[in-house]
């Protein structure tokens, strides 16, 4: 594993969790201020840099945030812990605006910094799995017409630096099509920087597009560069683009008309030369006619469409993106691939898939952890997909959580509680059992179903590794000490 780089100027503080590091068998490699850490990131190749990157805030010769801010621009997957003393919450609010992964308040609880940095080095080797994952798979799979369409299309355009708009249902691979659509332009050297549009509230959106000068608003204590600075020289992709407020449609239609845009607080124009590509699930000419979505950036964005097919429009690419899937998240989680029966194979083709390829994957991470054996079979479906007596099976929809990507549909097991018994799903369970106790006037459901949840989890967890703590801590993927202390707060000792 590659070492965790310590920075601080104080030798106690470094010699304290270099040797607390030790104990964890987790390597270190120590600096007395900013300037050696940089010379050092310049010098280094991909297996010598840091895993993560633990920084005190108040140094001589270049501040942490100082650090911060250069760091990201050249690892922007790095995690960063910034060390702070705790009446500087100005610093701890700009940490986290520059991209921290988290601040650590001194004097700090040596057990909880250590569980902490043992958290960003866990979420540092995830990332480095994905990362692994998107390079050594294919790019998108598919034999059907509509997706040979979608294909030939971007072979097209590949050559071309024309803004396009990609439409399609949610979890149809709008944004796969974008980053194919950079692999294979003449930007392809630059970076592909992408923004959901509709994932950041309107007051933050404006600085994440454009940057902040220093001093432009409360807690902006550097320059921050935006995702039209970082992406200069390739492309970016504004995901949801109908979500985006309208006074920044205006400004977006500046940029794309001449490449010049202001920093927030900022009176110097600055140009970056950028391929926009974005993308819609939604009826943007009829936004327009809403007054929602200004016309000439409609007119603008739409320069060429290319619309997604939904995967109930592909069904014989089906079978193939269930194989593939299943393939890649056994690698995911180390274990043998499964296999998958005809029989199943043929459920899947008729089920209607509302969140589609997107909710296949995650049906088949699913399957590759609760399937009970290595051959897949219709009765091994998870419950959304196999319908009870009297539904049809294109009425059955996947629960919203498997339907996001950063969190895979994995079934866990309800409370006890004769509502839930009954229930098809633990979900469902969940749901009934939140407005039992609603109906009930009770003022304290989140506390209580919560304690049920962990309980019931931990116990589980407890159960599979035969009481052991620190495995059990492991699979749950939290620290040690939290597992402690929610089995003492939760009286399950």
């Amino acid at each position: 594993m590659k070492p965790i780089w310590i920075v601080d100027d104080d030798q106690s503080i470094r010699f304290v969790l270099e040797k607390a590091l030790m104990r964890e068998e987790l390597p270190t490699r120590s600096f007395t201020n900013a300037r050696e850490v940089l010379a050092a990131l310049e010098s280094a190749n991909d297996d010598q840099g840091p895993q993560i990157l633990v920084s005190d805030i108040r140094m001589p010769g270049g501040s942490g945030l100082d650090l911060l801010n250069k760091v990201k621009e050249k690892h922007p997957g790095l995690p960063v812990i910034i060390m702070t003393a705790f009446s500087d919450l100005d610093s701890a609010v700009s940490a986290f605006q520059g991209g921290a992964f988290e601040y650590l308040p001194k004097p700090f609880d040596l057990p909880k910094a250590i569980e902490l940095i043992r958290r960003a080095v866990e979420e540092s080797q995830r990332e480095e799995v994905a990362e692994e994952r998107m390079n050594g798979a294919p790019e998108m799979l598919g034999q059907a017409p509509a997706m040979q369409d979608v294909f030939r299309a971007i072979g097209r355009l590949s050559q071309s630096n024309v803004t396009v708009m990609i439409t399609g249902e949610s979890g149809s691979g709008k944004e796969l099509v974008a980053r194919a659509l950079h692999k294979h332009s003449p930007r392809a050297n630059g970076p592909f920087v992408a923004i959901n549009t509709a994932a950041i509230p309107k007051d933050l959106l404006e600085s994440e597009l454009f940057g902040h000068e220093r001093g432009a608003f409360t807690g902006a204590q550097t320059m921050r560069r935006g995702r039209f600075e970082q992406a200069d020289g390739g492309t970016l992709f504004l995901d949801e683009i109908g979500d985006m407020p309208f006074d920044l449609q205006t400004r977006l239609l500046r940029v794309l008309s001449d490449g010049h845009f202001y920093r927030v607080g900022g009176h110097n124009a600055v140009k970056a030369n950028v391929r926009v590509i974005a993308a819609t699930h939604q009826d943007l000419e009829q936004r327009v006619k809403e007054g929602a979505f200004r016309e000439d950036l409609f007119h603008r964005l739409n320069v060429i469409r290319l619309r997604l097919p939904a995967l109930r429009e592909r069904r014989e690419d089906i079978p193939m993106l269930a194989r593939h899937f299943l393939q890649q998240s056994a690698r995911q989680l180390g274990v043998e691939p499964k296999r998958i029966s005809d029989a199943a194979l043929a459920r899947l083709t008729t089920f209607a898939f509302p969140g589609n390829v997107r909710q296949l994957e995650n049906i088949c991470h699913w399957l590759t952890v609760m399937a009970p054996a290595q051959l897949i079979e219709p009765k091994d479906l998870p419950p959304e997909v196999v319908p009870v007596a009297g539904e049809s099976l294109a009425a059955r929809t996947v629960p919203e959580q498997a339907a996001r990507p950063e969190e895979p549909f994995v079934a866990m097991p309800a409370a006890p509680s004769a509502t839930e018994a009954g229930a098809g799903n633990w979900e469902a369970g969940l749901e009934a059992e939140a407005m039992a106790l609603l109906a009930a006037g009770r003022h304290d459901v989140w506390d209580t179903l919560n304690k049920r949840f962990e309980s019931r989890l931990i116990l589980t967890a407890l159960a599979n590794t035969r009481g052991r703590r620190i495995e059990a801590a492991q699979k749950l993927g939290i620290g040690r000490n939290t597992i402690t202390r929610k089995i003492q707060e939760l009286g399950l000792e």
